[in-house]
């Protein structure tokens, strides 16, 4: 499985029976999935597949979505009610010939109410409603297919960074472990100069004490076991990368392992070439943090 990040964007246009509308989704990090809809009026019953949808396809980020939706301008059907017409002839003419009056316009005759039935197209019905919710919607599952495609794409990228990453890791820790610095013989003679600047105070020191203490030294700079665990991490993000899939917060967990390591290995090194390698490893790992904090 491939990687997916958090950043992604995607449109979808969509037309039906003289309405247009275009929906846009955009997706940035988050610890969480945190949805935010902005659907306009008349379509707040589509609001839990709309978000049904989406869940099953993203798992963690900020999305947005929102829908933009424009409908052509009714153009209604006039009807003339002939039987009211008819009556209001009848008694026009009768009023005209009582009293000498001209007959009404015709114009006249159409502007009274109820001669004149005007149907709005607009007022749509269930059925043409629930058609138009349902291209909608399929117009809103092509843009979720752009925006996972998006996604990937940049895990993609995001793959290769955080791979290098950690092989640039292992680098580091194999050339601290094959460090000349870490040898017994430069360890003996680290400690027999710290011993021979001690003596040269002339002070009394009890030799066995001395013995004791450099024993001491010795353990607490050796870096074996942060070495160890250092390879075991490398080993694990390794295994993840090749896994794939929502993988982001895993890796984070191992980014701060990785982070206590080089700080523990820092802080013993007793060798100014191995400090300076603590100290590119801590450079590494914060952008190897920084890295996975993108991931899904």
């Amino acid at each position: 499985m491939t990687l997916q990040s958090m950043t992604g964007f995607a449109r979808s246009d969509g037309a039906f029976d003289g309405a247009a509308w275009h929906w846009e989704l955009r997706s940035v990090n988050n610890r969480g999935l945190d949805l935010r809809l902005r659907l306009p009026p008349g379509f707040e019953a589509i609001e839990p597949k709309v978000r049904e949808r989406i869940q099953k396809a993203v798992t963690r980020g900020s999305v947005n979505a929102s829908l933009s939706f424009t409908r052509r301008a009714a153009q209604g059907d006039v009807r003339v009610n002939e039987a009211a017409l008819e009556r209001i002839l009848s008694i026009a003419t009768r009023v005209a010939k009582d009293t000498g009056a001209k007959k009404p316009r015709v114009e006249a005759l159409l502007g009274l109410k109820g001669v004149l039935d005007i149907s709005d197209d607009g007022e749509q019905d269930a059925e043409r409603a629930a058609a138009e919710q349902a291209a909608v919607l399929d117009s809103l599952d092509g843009a979720i297919v752009a925006l996972v495609s998006a996604r990937r794409d940049e895990g993609a990228r995001l793959k290769d960074v955080v791979s290098a990453q950690i092989d640039e890791i292992a680098r580091l820790a194999k050339s601290v472990e094959a460090s000349p610095a870490r040898s017994l013989d430069a360890i003996r003679a680290r400690l027999a100069d710290q011993v021979a600047r001690l003596m040269e105070t002339g002070q009394a020191f009890d030799a066995q004490r001395l013995h004791q203490e450099a024993v001491l030294l010795a353990t607490r700079a050796d870096v074996e076991e942060e070495l160890k665990r250092l390879d075991g991490h490398v080993t694990a993000a390794r295994g993840l990368i090749a896994e794939g899939g929502d993988i982001g917060r895993r890796l984070d967990f191992l980014a701060q392992e990785f982070n206590r390591e080089a700080n523990t290995l820092t802080s013993k090194a007793a060798d100014q070439e191995i400090a300076h390698a603590g100290l590119a490893l801590k450079v590494v790992i914060d952008q190897l943090r920084e890295q996975v904090q993108n991931l899904a």
